[in-house]
């Protein structure tokens, strides 16, 4: 596959059975022109060796966290960097456990804490380890960090038993990495923009109208189509976020200042407008702190919508609109009211009146509500995993 042509991959084999096809994802990389380096843990060297890697590879192999040939070099920060992407294979119970519980006594461990490139794990374990409650509950947290599962595949195992756990065969793999970095390579062509976070409207230089919106629903779903490729630009208000590497991040404050970011920022591909954008703002704005007896009656004036603006322009819109819809109540009637008035091509609507999920939650619960009158509906998750479900719905309909 071209997409695999001299992409830089850092293949970890954990201590299994499976290990030996690890051998085999090698020559297929290799012969597909991707540039191989691998870590062995201790255990991974009881299955293979270290010589038989670098055979097939042609690098180096790396085995032990500290090396009295590289401490220089910091292994564990120079892999991490080097990689386009990570493949763990096998991944055993024990690796799957370690990183979910961030857990690093080891180079692998170590890289993969240290690295700021996307994470493919390849499962390999009996079928009784695979079916554990306790390894479901590790993989549920991986997921949640960003990382892709590969596999397992259902079959005999080396044990004798049969069930699912088996890794999944080495020309699945390196297809499936090929397919990642098509879709890379497809929407490194695409633009998007998101708006998060609330706004504030002041009323004099210390005091402000605003919400509760926290931003981390914008921000997740930002993180996700950065990171499958999109030039992404975030026009955030005012939130207690990390910035996100690589994102072109735009604070604003005011609506108005939020709305001419968005103009300037134009055209784009995607739009995503989750932003809680105040309604109105202070038209009686004071140039000096007002004092308690001197405050009168605010007057105040509509804001401009933003997604109702861009949504409806003729030659700004993108090709998809997706507007999100806080609501307390009558959550349906309001989205499919708003997807209409507004243009929109999706509504992503949520219950802010339970404190479970919603503004200040790291989860969420969303109705999305299409323009063909189709309706999904998705269940309670973490805001990351419902960003990735939701970019993947976006690359669906973009492509």
């Amino acid at each position: 596959m071209k997409n695999l042509n001299k992409k830089k991959i850092l293949l970890i084999i954990c201590g299994g059975i499976a290990a030996y096809k690890s051998l085999e994802i090698i020559r297929l990389l290799k012969k597909n022109g991707s540039i191989i380096k691998t870590i062995l843990t201790n255990n991974a060297k009881n299955f293979i060796t270290p010589l038989s890697v670098a055979s097939l590879s042609n690098e180096k192999v790396y085995t032990n966290l500290f090396s009295s040939d590289n401490e220089s070099e910091m292994d564990h920060i120079s892999l991490s960097r080097w990689a386009d992407l990570i493949l763990i294979a096998p991944a055993t119970a024990n690796t799957i456990s370690k990183i979910s519980y961030g857990l690093i006594d080891d180079l692998a461990s170590t890289v993969v804490f240290a690295s700021n490139k996307k994470v493919f794990i390849a499962p390999a374990m009996n079928v009784r380890m695979w079916e554990h409650k306790s390894n479901k509950e590790n993989l549920k947290k991986l997921i949640n960090f960003g990382y892709e599962i590969i596999g397992p595949e259902t079959g005999e195992m080396a044990c004798g038993e049969y069930g699912e756990g088996k890794m999944s065969e080495p020309k699945f793999i390196v297809n499936y990495l090929g397919k990642y970095l098509k879709k890379l390579e497809k929407n490194n062509k695409l633009k998007a923009l998101i708006t998060a976070g609330p706004t504030q409207e002041y009323i004099d230089p210390v005091r402000f109208i605003s919400n509760k919106s926290s931003g981390k629903q914008g921000y997740e779903i930002a993180r996700s189509l950065f990171e499958n490729g999109f030039d992404t630009t975030l026009i955030s208000g005012p939130v207690n976020l990390d910035t996100i590497k690589g994102i072109n991040l735009i604070k604003v404050r005011t609506a108005d200042e939020m709305l001419e970011a968005t103009l300037n920022n134009l055209p784009v591909d995607v739009a995503v407008f989750s932003a809680a954008v105040g309604d109105f703002k202070v038209k009686n704005k004071k140039k000096e702190k007002l004092k308690k007896n001197n405050i009168s009656e605010l007057l105040l004036e509509k804001n401009t919508d933003i997604l109702n603006l861009v949504s409806n322009h003729n030659l700004l819109r993108p090709k998809l609109v997706v507007g999100f819809a806080a609501e307390t109540h009558s959550i349906k009637n309001n989205s499919l009211k708003k997807l209409t008035e507004k243009n929109c091509d999706w509504i992503i609507a949520n219950d802010i009146s339970r404190n479970d999920i919603g503004f200040e939650s790291d989860f969420n619960k969303v109705s999305i509500f299409y323009k063909n009158n189709s309706e999904e509906n998705l269940p309670k998750m973490k805001k990351s995993t419902l960003a990735n479900k939701i970019v993947n719905r976006i690359i669906s309909k973009l492509n």
